[in-house]
C-alpha cells in the first residue's frame, strides 16, 4: 500500500466509498438483476424476484443508550429495513439480525432489544429466520438483513424518473430530526442536573415518536398499487429529502425542480425549529430518518395520486442540464446540495 496515496473516507461520503469498493464487482450470475447502488439488491428466480437489504446500526454512530430505549432500537432497525423493501415496491418477508455486544450488557438487555424485533415483525407480518451474536470490544452494534419479494413488472428502482415526471413524498418531513434534537438537548439538561431532573416532553409525542419509533410506509405502497399507479422511480428518506433527490435524479440523469412551499411540515415539527432557531426547510430538506417515501409518477397518474391521503407533490422532474434546484418561495431557485447524514463526518444519526 502506497502510503503517499491515502484518502480520507470522509473525503468520499459514504456512497462515495460504496462506489469506489463496489465498481470492479460485475455481477455474473443471470438471478442477479440488480447489484449494489439501489435500497435493495434484486435476484430473481422464476415469477417473482428477491429483494435483499443490509443496514448496520453502531451505538454511538446511530444512537445513543443514554435516550434511546432498548426496545424502540429494536423495533426501529427492523423497520428501517422494512422501508428499503417497501421502497423497491416490495414486500418485506424474512430478516436476520446479526448481534455484537460487549461485556456491560445483560442477556436483559438483549431481550429487551429482541422484544422490539419481535413486535415489528409481529405488527408488519416479517419472519425472524437467522442472525449471529458475537463479542463486542465496545458498545453495542446491530446488523440486520431483510429480504423481500416482488413481482418482476412491478419493482420500482431509482433510475426510471423522466422529464415531466411529477416529484411526490408521503407524509411529513423533519420531525425525526426535530426529535433527536429534543432528545439531544434534554440529555445535556438532565446531565448538568443531575439524578432526578424529569424532561418535559409534553405537546412534542410526534416528533419523539418519529425519531424514536418510526414506520414503514407500506399503506402508501398499496394505495398506489390499488390506485393503479406504479411509479417510475422511489426511493425512502433515511438521509434526507436532498440526498434522496440527488440520487434519483443522478441515477435517472434527470433534475429536478422542488417547491418549498410545497414541502409537508408538521405543526409540531414547526414549533419545534422555531425553539432551536432553526431553519425550518432546511430540517425538512437535510434533517433524514423521516422514512417516508420520495416516488416519481408520470403526469397522466396526477388526479389518481391526488385521491390518495397522505401524499404531497412537491415538484417536477425536468432535464438534466437544468440541474436540481429547490423554488423559494419569492420564485428565486436555490441549487439542491446533500448536506444529509453522513456516516464518516457525523458522530450522531441515522442508519441508511
Amino acid at each position: 500500500m502506497d502510503q503517499n496515496k491515502q484518502t480520507e473516507i470522509a473525503s468520499l461520503g459514504e456512497f462515495g466509498l460504496i462506489d469506489t469498493l463496489t465498481r470492479d464487482f460485475p455481477l455474473r450470475n443471470s438471478e442477479s438483476v440488480k447489484g449494489v447502488g439501489d435500497d435493495a439488491a434484486i435476484l430473481r428466480f422464476g415469477e417473482e424476484d428477491v429483494l435483499v437489504t443490509t443496514d448496520m446500526l453502531l451505538e454511538g454512530v446511530h444512537f445513543d443508550l443514554r435516550y434511546v430505549p432498548l426496545k424502540h432500537l429494536g423495533y426501529k432497525a427492523a423497520v428501517v429495513n422494512f422501508s428499503d423493501v417497501y421502497a423497491m415496491n416490495g414486500t418485506p418477508k424474512q430478516i436476520t439480525v446479526g448481534i455484537g455486544a460487549s461485556s456491560r450488557f445483560t442477556v436483559e438487555h438483549l431481550e429487551e432489544l429482541y422484544s422490539g424485533i419481535r413486535l415489528a415483525c409481529e405488527v408488519y407480518g416479517v419472519d425472524l429466520v437467522g442472525g449471529d451474536t458475537c463479542a463486542s470490544a465496545s458498545g453495542l452494534v446491530i446488523s440486520v438483513t431483510c429480504i423481500g419479494t416482488a413481482r418482476k413488472e412491478d419493482v420500482v428502482t431509482r433510475d426510471g424518473a423522466k422529464p415531466t415526471d411529477l416529484i411526490c413524498v408521503s407524509g411529513d418531513l423533519g420531525a425525526a430530526y426535530m426529535g433527536l434534537q429534543l432528545l439531544e438537548r434534554e440529555n445535556s439538561v438532565a446531565a448538568s442536573h443531575g439524578p432526578g431532573f424529569q424532561p418535559d416532553f409534553a405537546g412534542k409525542e410526534y416528533i419523539l415518536e418519529r425519531q424514536l419509533k418510526p414506520e414503514a410506509r407500506r399503506d402508501i405502497v398499496a394505495a398506489l398499487r390499488e390506485a393503479g399507479v406504479r411509479p417510475t422511480s422511489m426511493m425512502d428518506v433515511s438521509d434526507g429529502l436532498s440526498s434522496e433527490l440527488l440520487h434519483i435524479c443522478k441515477d435517472s440523469d434527470t433534475g429536478c425542480r422542488v417547491y418549498e412551499d410545497r414541502i409537508p411540515i408538521d405543526y409540531q415539527t414547526a414549533c419545534m425549529a422555531e425553539e432551536f432557531n432553526l431553519n425550518l426547510v432546511t430540517a425538512a430538506m437535510n434533517g433524514g430518518e423521516d422514512y417516508e417515501l420520495l416516488f416519481t409518477v408520470p403526469l397522466v397518474d396526477k388526479e389518481k395520486v391526488e385521491k390518495i391521503k397522505g401524499i404531497t407533490m412537491i415538484g417536477y422532474v425536468t432535464k438534466p442540464e437544468l440541474g436540481c434546484a429547490l423554488v423559494s418561495r419569492d420564485g428565486s431557485e436555490i441549487p439542491i446540495r446533500a448536506q444529509g447524514w453522513n456516516a464518516f463526518t457525523s458522530s450522531q444519526g441515522n442508519p441508511e
